[in-house]
């Protein structure tokens, strides 16, 4: 039973990361019907920056936590003025900006092995080998920083997209992008605003992802689970990214822990296949005519 509780809250803890991740996705594929797999740049930059800020900079956890929250969202700006604007301001195909996306992951996967090698870099934290005595288990300090700091800024961005005026001109504008802009939304605003948001998560996922394990180039495309927690979820719906999310953290961890940790990227992609084949559209997702 003890075991047991450890698996839980250690897919909790995976599932948090993944739902920082697809909610970001879900949040853009809503409003531009592409997925932005440059997204996953910001994991790598966010766990990087808090990597030097608590190596060079402070050995306070939260202020590294600040710092690779900021990079992400830095790095989103700057994907979204640079590479994706262009592209929408000439209306260019959805296909068109989920190849660039492609690029730019690669790109930012090897500019990073560039700066800081392929070696992979440990945080340094307080709370590093710690353990809570719970039910009778014993469950890493980590893991549960994890969970409680990744649930609350899911709560936060449920918050905003529910009770604030940004919100409402997100999920209006997720409902049709056109309308919006005739009804006064400044829709190139609200979409600086959005990548700023998802990158923001994307930075958390990766200070998250580096504590938890460490920082390593790679780790971008290792998110690339949490694009398949969206899938599952449903793109477009962030109820169903987070669901997702947890749904497929679950089941890898108890896979890996009670049958062989071997079949965890089998079921992971079994997952995706077999939503794909009974439910295109995802467990919460809605019918989309033009997906890339």
């Amino acid at each position: 039973m003890a075991i047991f509780f450890q698996q839980i809250i250690n897919a909790l803890a995976i599932g948090g990361i993944y739902a920082l991740m697809s909610v970001g996705y879900a949040l853009i594929y809503s409003l531009l019907m592409f997925t932005n797999f440059a997204h996953s740049v910001a994991v790598t930059f966010g766990s990087y920056a808090m990597y030097l800020a608590m190596t060079r900079l402070t050995s306070n956890f939260y202020l590294g936590m600040f710092a690779g929250v900021i990079a992400g969202a830095a790095v989103a700006l700057i994907i979204e003025i640079t590479s994706y604007k262009p592209l929408l301001i000439k209306n260019s195909a959805r296909s068109s900006l989920t190849i660039i996306g492609l690029g730019i992951s690669t790109i930012g996967t090897n500019a990073i092995i560039l700066v800081f090698s392929s070696r992979f870099k440990v945080i340094p934290t307080d709370f590093g080998g710690k353990s809570v005595h719970i039910l009778d288990a014993y469950v890493s300090a980590i893991d549960i920083v994890i969970v409680l700091i990744c649930l609350a800024m899911l709560f936060g961005v449920q918050m905003i997209i529910n009770k604030t005026r940004l919100g409402l001109a997100i999920r209006a504008a997720s409902h049709d992008l056109d309308s919006a802009s005739l009804m006064g939304v400044n829709v190139q605003q609200l979409l600086t605003i959005v990548f700023v948001l998802a990158g923001a998560m994307a930075g958390m996922a990766g200070v998250m992802t580096a504590t938890k394990y460490q920082a390593y180039p790679a780790l971008a495309a290792n998110m690339n689970k949490s694009f398949i927690a969206a899938v599952v979820g449903g793109l477009g719906s962030l109820e169903g990214a987070v669901i997702g999310s947890f749904v497929l953290a679950m089941g890898e961890v108890m896979i890996s822990g009670y049958v062989s940790s071997e079949l965890r990227d089998l079921f992971s992609y079994g997952l995706l296949i077999a939503i794909l084949l009974i439910r295109p559209r995802g467990i919460m997702g809605k019918r989309f005519d033009d997906k890339a």
